[in-house]
């Protein structure tokens, strides 16, 4: 878990130079090679057949794919054997998540029922968990464990919705003979899943077809990732391969040789859950090349005087904002509060309200999922133009207002554990058998 918070939090910091680098270059004097680079076509073929998009689309379509595994991996693993198997741990985050999807709608659309921009709703239901994590880590309070965990809890039970939403009310036309190959593809997943295949390959393969599947059927490509991330092993395998590890281990050690070396490779792969290697392979191209990727090749919107005041004039723009800051703090906040008002559950740890505030506020950053959505919703350059601002606004609006509520609460709250006092170390190994003998002589 430090390790997959770190990597979002690192995530966070190139995800933040993308956007900017995409706001500079869609500002500057070279602003056309902008719209020029990522609307340049690229296909693949083999023969006659073949897929070809602009760059923006195979950013878009198939390396958000990769986004989305890493998602699908983290959900399939937290319901496994994360924090997500216990009722109790999950109700406060996962209400909070609710109304941090139901509010931000009644609020949209409270600014744009009844106008071409109404569609848009989906745009303000996702929480970042990247920028979220990374905020909380750079301005939170000391010692936020147990509000990160909270918090990225809410964001997972968050991009469960978001996802179904995105699946159900954005997919257009649909081909049945495409989808139907895609149904027989997630079968051969479950298949693959219930004999206990643990390697990647299969997976990977049955993944790849998929995608070109889901593709071919009109709904968007990126559930591919999902279903592939959710039908992964995850749980811990059976004793016996932890031991053939120490079995194939003691053989090389003996033997040596290129074949037990193999050997004790593949035991030792065997005896991880499949879902975890996936998600060792794929979380840091996820978090370091495909977000910042996505940031930038979408981020980029004209900031000129003229555009600025055309967007915030518009209903649009104001009820993303409005909606991401205001419907966020009030959905989560008050959802969570009802959660534990009915006893259905308990915040973690030495997490206050006043902590689960700031949170609610932090929650309203969705820009990744949000600028998706956006590309789905709209195909007006305009209304996408005013869409995009709007979540840029909001976004830095939550961010900074998030932050100074949570570090102003980290000085009357704290969520260190008293006594704050450094941990026990054990003894050096070198040092061992001394401090045995000083003991024995002590006595």
């Amino acid at each position: 878990m430090r390790r997959f918070l770190a990597t979002e939090a690192g995530s966070a910091a190139v995800l933040l130079v993308a956007t900017v680098a995409a706001l500079v270059w869609a500002n500057s004097p070279w602003r056309d090679t902008y719209t020029a680079l990522w609307h340049a076509p690229a296909g693949v073929f083999v023969g006659g057949a073949g897929i070809e998009m602009d760059l923006q689309h195979w950013v878009n379509d198939l390396a958000m794919a990769v986004f989305f595994a890493v998602v699908g991996l983290e959900i399939n693993r937290e319901l496994t054997r994360g924090e997500l198997r216990d009722p109790r741990a999950v109700a406060v985050p996962a209400f909070g998540a609710i109304g941090g999807l139901l509010v931000p709608v009644v609020v949209y659309l409270a600014f744009n029922a009844g106008t071409d921009a109404a569609h848009g709703w989906g745009v303000v239901m996702s929480t970042d968990t990247a920028f979220l994590v990374g905020v909380l880590a750079l301005f939170g309070p000391r010692c936020p464990d147990r509000l990160r965990l909270f918090l990225l809890t809410l964001a997972i039970v968050d991009d469960i919705g978001a996802i179904t939403a995105m699946a159900v009310f954005y997919t257009d036309d649909v081909d049945l003979r495409a989808l139907a190959a895609a149904a027989v593809l997630v079968v051969a997943l479950v298949v693959l899943r219930r004999r206990g295949v643990w390697r990647l390959a299969p997976y990977v393969a049955v993944g790849l077809a998929l995608w070109v599947a889901v593709l071919a059927s009109g709904v968007h490509p990126t559930i591919a990732g999902v279903l592939v991330g959710l039908l992964v092993p995850t749980s811990l395998p059976h004793e016996r391969r932890r031991q053939a590890v120490a079995v194939h281990a003691r053989r090389f050690l003996s033997e040596g040789g290129a074949d037990r070396e193999h050997a004790a490779e593949v035991a030792g792969r065997a005896a991880v859950p499949t879902g975890d290697r996936l998600q060792r392979a794929l979380h840091p191209w996820s978090a370091f090349v495909v977000v910042p990727l996505f940031g930038l090749a979408n981020a980029g919107v004209r900031l000129d005087p003229a555009t600025l005041a055309d967007a915030f004039s518009s209903r649009l723009t104001v009820g993303v904002a409005v909606a991401l800051v205001l419907g966020n703090a009030v959905g989560v906040a008050g959802a969570a509060t009802l959660a534990l008002r009915l006893g259905l559950g308990d915040l973690p740890g030495r997490v206050r309200w006043g902590h689960l505030m700031g949170g609610a506020v932090l929650a309203g950053i969705g820009f990744t999922i949000s600028l998706f959505i956006a590309q789905l919703a709209f195909d007006d350059p305009v209304l996408l133009e005013r869409a995009k601002i709007g979540v840029l606004a909001g976004s830095l609006v939550a961010a900074v207002a998030g932050s100074l509520l949570l570090r102003w609460l980290g000085e009357r709250l704290p969520l260190c554990t008293p006594p704050d006092l450094p941990p026990t170390l054990p003894p050096l190994p070198w040092r061992a058998d001394a401090t045995r003998a000083d003991a024995a002589a002590t006595d």
